[in-house]
């Protein structure tokens, strides 16, 4: 279909623990690894994770993630 947009979902969270480049690096490396995420958006200065897939993703499998990289975090 000429012109259409796929529509993606954003779902943000609050990571605890993260002071540096080096932790949103490790948080971006462990939630990229979900299928279906199209971008991450994460700022230790903020806290924030940003997380945007073509389909809603499983909070479970980004907290796994998270707390893959040696942080935690919960559903904003």
């Amino acid at each position: 279909m000429k012109g259409a947009r796929i529509m993606s979902t954003t779902t943000e969270y609050q990571v605890t623990g993260m002071s540096c480049g080096h932790c949103e690096g490790a948080i971006r490396a462990e939630v990229s690894q979900i299928p279906g995420v199209t971008d991450i958006e994460v700022s230790a200065a903020s806290g924030r994770l940003a997380v945007s897939a073509e389909q809603p993703v499983d909070d479970s499998a980004v907290l796994a993630a998270v707390d893959e990289a040696g942080y935690q975090a919960a559903r904003s």
